[in-house]
């Protein structure tokens, strides 16, 4: 018995780092294509170590655009619409894990309900209402939609559920207000559910395209996707270019999930498992 649970084991580990391997190679791919010359792209075989490896991929991408303002303006996005998504989310999650207030159930049942509705169907009565409010062309544009995240609040929601409200009993009896025990009680509680979120959101924010490339028209303002998008060229691209300048956008992901991911695991499962 302990024989065949031995080998299970093997077999399971052997399994998981063939996933890896395979999961790495587009990676490896990026990293090895960012190294060549343009000459040696095209190569048969592929050159997996190129045999003259360079960095004058990596000096064309701050040649080609204002490749710091770029980064600095997805920065500034990406960490407000984070930091917006995780309060708005929090505090409407301890409404509807903690509080009782009328047809409370039944609002929190319509926000899940949203989360069925394509994000491309919202696009242009959103567009309309930021064009009304004069927002256009404006960094709050592309902010402002994270005020409402039906899944940040689900996610939320089911670890707050997770706390005793022994808790925040015994904090209203030391004479803490509403917000106090939200601030001290439930957000140092919500840790790892927090951090999953700032995560996930940070990467979707960070990554996303089409919605910055409807609501920012001016050049100075662009995000780094849409800069990128810009290396693809009508009738050639120079794929060393664009690699060495997508892999320089994935730093401030890696980053970021590097110093959340001791919470990151622990987040998903609270979130996901837990009703």
């Amino acid at each position: 018995m302990t024989h065949k649970k031995n080998l299970g084991t093997l077999f399971y580990y052997l399994f998981s780092i063939l996933l890896a391997i395979v999961a790495m190679i587009p990676f490896l791919w990026m990293i090895s294509t960012s190294l060549k010359s343009r000459g040696a792209l095209m190569s048969i075989p592929i050159e997996w170590i190129p045999k003259e490896p360079s960095l004058v991929a990596y000096a064309k991408v701050f040649g080609k655009f204002h490749f710091f303002r770029t980064i600095g303006n997805s920065l500034l996005i990406s960490v407000s619409y984070t930091l917006i998504t995780l309060l708005s989310a929090s505090m409407a999650a301890f409404a509807f894990a903690k509080m009782r207030f009328p047809f409370g159930n039944g609002i929190f049942k319509v926000y899940l309900a949203t989360m069925m509705i394509p994000t491309q169907v919202t696009m242009i009565p959103l567009f309309v209402i930021m064009n009304k409010m004069g927002l256009i062309n404006t960094y709050s544009s592309v902010i402002l939609p994270s005020i409402f995240r039906p899944f940040a609040i689900f996610l939320l929601v089911q670890q707050i559920k997770t706390i005793p409200n022994g808790f925040i009993e015994a904090a209203r009896i030391d004479g803490a207000n509403l917000f106090q025990i939200y601030r001290k009680v439930l957000l140092p509680l919500c840790a790892p559910a927090l951090a999953t979120l700032a995560v996930t959101t940070f990467m979707e924010s960070w990554n996303d395209y089409l919605w910055p490339l409807l609501m920012l028209t001016d050049s100075a303002k662009t995000t780094l996707p849409i800069a990128l998008s810009t290396l693809n060229g009508q009738y050639a691209t120079e794929y060393n270019v664009l690699m060495a300048g997508s892999l320089i956008s994935m730093i401030p992901i890696i980053i970021t999930y590097i110093c959340a991911q001791k919470y990151f695991k622990n987040g998903l499962m609270d979130g996901g498992i837990k009703a």
